[in-house]
């Protein structure tokens, strides 16, 4: 932990201001000066065979510069020398008061010279010529007394500037330092004790430690402050509240404030005739609280869902096996309801995921007050609820509270100035009855709830073995939809889009069937809704893609050049951030020109990142692919889609076509369609035209492209290219 930042440490620096002394222990350096080079060489090579750093100078001059420039342990020097003598030198080390070590080698027997030299700091004299061994020694004891010197020095300093160190140290750590006498009274508190709790040094001086521990928390707290251990059983990070200087917090919020701290003690002991004496504690405290309030928002939110506030899957677990045990005890029945918002989508689609989520707490809201507080109440997916019960054993008393839960839900709301109405579908099981586990109490439940989803919503439904006869196939046919792929199972079948003015075939629409091995032919609405569940989706969609392409391709070659293929794409492979460009590299690998692709978006789809899907439909449209709106009229975005989406071509949805009957001719929506399409410069197209009478009425109103079975039902290839010919 960095307990000073770097500021602190150059205010540390600032003040313990350590002796400046140069010793190079590991090698020694040395500048050897004489103006007789052969005397020179001869010392240098005296002492090459030795770990020392030499540097030579042939005079006095040399010899200062060479000082000014670096720092040296010892210097060899002659005296008598030209331009600066021996004695210069001398001079320039007192004055520059350098620390450098001087033995003169030297011929010079003069007394007054020899006199002179007293007033420098001199290690050693030698008479020339002089024996190695006793150069040697010389300058190794020279060296031996700066080791010591320099030990001392530095122990020196460390002691006188010890006090400053540590006082510093204990002011600059960002904890709340403390020493208790025997009795559990203040004698010292640093600098931080303000920061932390609000209390001048002086304030707490005298007083004991109760004074800053929470009531609840005293006789944990009293083990830590009257701490008499040391070593590894000694109090570390025990964890307490204190409470704030009552002087120091704002008049308003008169309830004391709380902190959680982390604190380590030590017993402090005298030795009085060999006997220790227990005197006191010492202790540090750290400020936990951040952490601890991370703690606990890490608890809540591994437990609760974050934006209603409701138990999550992973507490409802825990609450589901209190609730069992329990039950094993007084052997009451437990509950479970599955509820499911009823068209959400919808409401996230109108007013936003914003408004969604706004609804959802508002929801909750409504179900909590319905429910008692030994119930539990649980979010385990986006409109998805889990309800245990526990205190309602009678079927009727249950029957009673779905009613009025369904009725209280059913009320209006308000999101902003919006009245919105909101209902759910309610599946309901037993324990044990209807499952033994939590999961399997919540899948049963599910399917229960499917079966009011499938029945009109806005109801409940008990829990029955028939219902997973119903799953069961689900899941069989999820499972030959995933293997009808790989078995080559799937084929695309042709519609025809006719020119009705001349009954000429321009194109044609795309449609997935399934050679089923037992059912045959399937038709896409009897599997496609399956196709989400086993997660074949963008499987299934670029073998769409792909084949018609690949189909394209070989009528062109044919010379059966069609002026479009629509091809219907899945919402959700609409919102794969790549199909853009999968259908780019199909038509590039097939050599296709993208006006002969048309891309169609069913009007009342459901896409819940539609600036994506928007893009990438640019995207297509720049490049030349034709972008079409089906079952136009039939949702609410009709007008937005227009504005929105890079239109080509509207389709008339059959439901509208139906409605042409000889005795009742009168269609003002195909008459208003029909103008939107010609005021907007699209192609329209009628689907389902299954009568001559449909066809002449559409014609009179202006619609020429149609598609239905009075011209053709949808054909396989080869039945295609026949229609083709004639």
């Amino acid at each position: 932990m960095n307990f000073l930042n770097s500021n602190a440490l150059h205010v540390l620096l600032d003040k313990l201001d350590p002796p400046e002394y140069y010793f190079n222990e590991h090698s020694p350096k040395l500048l050897l000066v004489d103006d007789e080079p052969r005397l020179l060489s001869s010392l240098v090579e005296l002492l090459k065979d030795f770990d020392y750093q030499l540097v030579t100078a042939t005079n006095g001059m040399e010899a200062i510069d060479h000082l000014s420039k670096s720092s040296f342990n010892v210097v060899l020097l002659d005296l008598l020398m030209p331009k600066k003598s021996g004695h210069d030198v001398l001079d320039y080390i007192k004055k520059s008061n350098s620390d450098v070590d001087v033995i003169i080698l030297s011929g010079c027997t003069d007394f007054e010279r020899a006199i002179s030299l007293l007033e420098h700091k001199i290690s050693g004299y030698l008479l020339k010529p002089y024996q190695p061994e006793e150069l040697f020694s010389t300058i190794e004891n020279t060296l031996a007394q700066q080791r010591l010197a320099f030990k001392n020095r530095h122990e020196s300093w460390l002691l006188e500037s010890s006090e400053t160190f540590y006082r510093f140290l204990i002011n600059s750590l960002p904890d709340f330092i403390f020493i208790l006498n025997a009795e559990g009274t203040f004698v010292f508190v640093n600098e931080h004790v303000h920061q932390l709790l609000g209390y001048n040094p002086g304030e707490l001086i005298g007083k004991h430690f109760t004074q800053i521990v929470h009531e609840e928390d005293l006789q944990q707290a009293s083990f830590v402050f009257i701490e008499r251990r040391n070593g590894e059983r000694a109090s570390d990070n025990v964890q307490f509240r204190v409470k704030y200087s009552p002087s120091s917090q704002n008049l308003n919020n008169p309830k004391p404030h709380i902190l959680y701290i982390s604190c380590s003690s030590i017993g402090i002991y005298s030795k009085q005739q060999e006997i220790r004496k227990y005197v006191g504690t010492y202790g540090i405290i750290r400020n936990i609280t951040e952490h601890k309030e991370a703690e606990k928002l890490a608890i809540f939110q591994a437990n609760h869902d974050l934006l209603t506030g409701l138990p999550n899957r992973h507490l409802l677990r825990k609450k589901f096996n209190l609730l069992l045990t329990q039950s094993k005890k007084d052997s009451k029945r437990i509950i479970l309801m599955f509820i499911d918002l009823d068209r959400f989508k919808l409401i996230n689609d109108a007013y936003g995921h914003s408004k969604g989520d706004e609804l959802l707490c508002i929801v909750t809201k409504r179900m909590l007050e319905k429910i008692e507080p030994s119930d539990t109440l649980a979010r385990i997916g986006g409109d998805e609820f889990v309800l245990l019960l526990s205190e309602r054993t009678d079927q009727f008393d249950i029957l009673l509270f779905a009613e009025n839960f369904l009725n209280n839900l059913t009320e209006p709301l308000y999101l902003g100035n919006k009245e919105v109405r909101i209902s759910a579908s309610i599946g309901i099981g037993f324990y044990p009855k209807d499952g033994k586990t939590l999961d399997k109490l919540i899948s049963n439940a599910d399917m229960a709830m499917y079966q009011v989803k499938s029945t009109g919503r806005n109801g409940y439904s008990f829990y029955e073995n028939s219902m997973l006869n119903e799953a069961s196939r689900k899941m069989i046919i999820n499972q030959e939809l995933s293997n009808a792929l790989d078995k080559g199972e799937f084929e695309m079948y042709f519609q025809p889009l006719v020119n009705a003015i001349n009954n000429q075939i321009i194109g044609a629409e795309g449609l997935i069937r399934w050679n089923h091995p037992k059912k045959g032919l399937l038709s896409a609405s009897e599997f496609i809704g399956h196709t989400e569940d086993t997660g074949l989706v963008p499987k299934i969609s670029e073998w769409t893609i792909d084949t018609i392409c690949k189909t394209l391709h070989h009528w062109n070659t044919m010379g059966y050049a069609l002026k479009q293929i629509s091809i219907n794409l899945s919402p959700t492979y609409l919102e794969r951030y790549d199909f853009s460009e999968k259908i780019q590299e199909t038509l590039n690998y097939y050599q296709i020109m993208p006006s002969q692709i048309e891309i169609e978006i069913l009007e009342n789809i459901n896409i819940s990142n539609m600036e994506h899907v928007i893009s990438q439909l640019h995207k297509l449209n720049q490049l030349g692919v034709k972008i079409a709106i089906d079952d136009f009229g039939t949702g609410y975005s009709s007008l937005n889609y227009l504005e929105r989406f890079p239109v080509d071509t509207i389709k008339l949805d059959q439901i509208f076509i139906k409605e042409i009957k000889e005795k009742s001719i009168k269609s003002p929506i195909i008459s208003a369609i029909i103008s939107i399409a010609q005021g907007l410069d699209l192609n329209l197209i009628a689907e389902g035209v299954e009568t001559e009478f449909q066809s002449n009425y559409l014609q009179n109103l202006g619609c020429f492209l149609m598609q239905g079975f009075f011209y053709s039902k949808p054909l396989p290839s080869n039945q295609f290219m026949k229609l083709l010919k004639q």
